[in-house]
């Protein structure tokens, strides 16, 4: 390997700087043949960037096992070696009006820059289950950090991260809000494009795994920003997330009811994941017990049924986890709930938060059935990629 030049790694640090990950400097390198791997190395370590040995193995020429998510650097996150708080950006007492756009001169508070590296901490802990909601976020912050447990601190990171993803220190896709929801009629550039679409379809083609099941299986959650999460978590066994603000919803109860109906006699499983307190499970029983009166009178068969099962948040969750917790709030459902803490879904991790679903749905699988679905799903889908015509090729 040759030696890295002071051009190859001033022009490194200025992609550095810039906020570029690393995978994408070893593609640039790649692409460029008087641009060496040593450069990249020697920029990253003077940046203070988490190199082990998977940037190793990319250096050695293999990015196999690279992760190419959490690889942006931490330059702007860390001492600089020469009293500065980071090549990105310098610490500033204030960052007056409210931005637009990218912040290309962030200058955050030193108590900012401290945050936001324990946010980079819990980005990197969990990049397995990105996007996270701020709220979850914010809840291993205050159980790994001592972060403030209140309301007015959650808004003041809300404010943090938000100004640190337009400052391009976090990208924006690891975090969820909830944002525009788009109705729009699919369209084509023209018939092969068309025809290339088919050909994706088919590549991506997945049987569904609830259509033998003893069971069809819905998991609705209290926290919209949450779904994604979910979805990933359960999509192996085609089940659908919904979000739960809808058990409100008469109509998105009675669609319930008529999705239960339609299975002419296999009962249908609700699991359910919101928050523990007075209200959420006044609201998860309220739900059951309407569609359940609703289904009595309108199904076909007697066996017809939803049962309702709440998944998570538990009392007995919130004490095995040690989750943090607040009194109940006053209100006309905390009459029967006593001095019982209440705690809210988003303080559980991720990955418990996973295990916790997953568990639920494999309690309720035919496993015989699921692999023969799963082979048969294989040879499905070589069978419809076998028929479809050879993609087009680039002009």
């Amino acid at each position: 390997m040759s030696a890295a030049t002071d051009r190859e790694i001033e022009r490194f640090r200025k992609m550095a700087e810039g906020g570029c990950q690393v995978l994408e400097m070893i593609r640039t390198a790649r692409d460029a043949d008087e641009i060496t791997m040593e450069a990249i190395l020697k920029v990253a370590t003077s940046a203070h960037m988490d190199v082990g040995a998977a940037d190793a193995d990319a250096v050695d020429g293999s990015t196999a096992r690279l992760p190419g998510r959490l690889r942006y650097f931490a330059d702007s996150l860390s001492d600089d070696g020469h009293g500065g708080t980071g090549a990105g950006f310098t610490a500033s007492r204030k960052n007056p009006g409210r931005p637009r756009g990218y912040i290309d001169d962030y200058k955050p508070q030193a108590a900012t820059i401290h945050l936001l590296r324990e946010v980079q901490q819990v980005l990197t802990e969990y990049h397995e289950y990105l996007p996270l909601t701020v709220r979850q976020i914010f809840y291993r912050l205050v159980g790994k950090f001592g972060y403030e447990k209140t309301e007015n601190a959650y808004h003041r990171l809300c404010e943090h991260v938000s100004k640190a993803r337009r400052a391009r220190l976090i990208p924006f896709d690891y975090i969820r809000d909830d944002g525009v929801a788009v109705m729009r009629d699919e369209c084509y550039a023209d018939a092969d494009a068309f025809r290339d679409h088919v050909r994706r379809e088919a590549n991506a083609y997945r049987r569904d795994m609830q259509a033998r099941q003893p069971y069809r299986i819905e998991v609705w959650c209290e926290a919209a920003g949450m779904q994604p999460q979910l979805a990933n978590a359960v999509s192996a066994w085609s089940i659908p997330v919904y979000s739960s603000g809808g058990f409100d919803s008469l109509t998105s109860k009675y669609d319930i009811v008529q999705r239960v109906i339609a299975e002419h006699g296999r009962p249908t499983v609700i699991l359910h994941l919101g928050d523990c307190d007075p209200a959420g499970e006044t609201m998860f029983r309220a739900a059951a017990e309407d569609v359940a009166a609703f289904v009595e009178v309108d199904r076909w068969s007697p066996q017809s049924a939803a049962i309702f099962k709440r998944v998570a948040l538990t009392e007995d969750q919130v004490e095995s986890y040690n989750l943090p917790t607040a009194p109940a709030k006053a209100s006309s459902h905390a009459r029967d709930w006593g001095d019982r803490p209440t705690a809210q879904l988003e303080a559980l991790p991720p990955d418990l938060l996973n295990a916790v679903v997953q568990e639920a749905v494999v309690a309720l699988l035919d496993q015989r059935i699921l692999g023969e679905d799963e082979e048969a799903e294989e040879q499905e889908r070589f069978e419809l990629t076998r028929l479809l015509p050879a993609p087009r090729e680039e002009a």
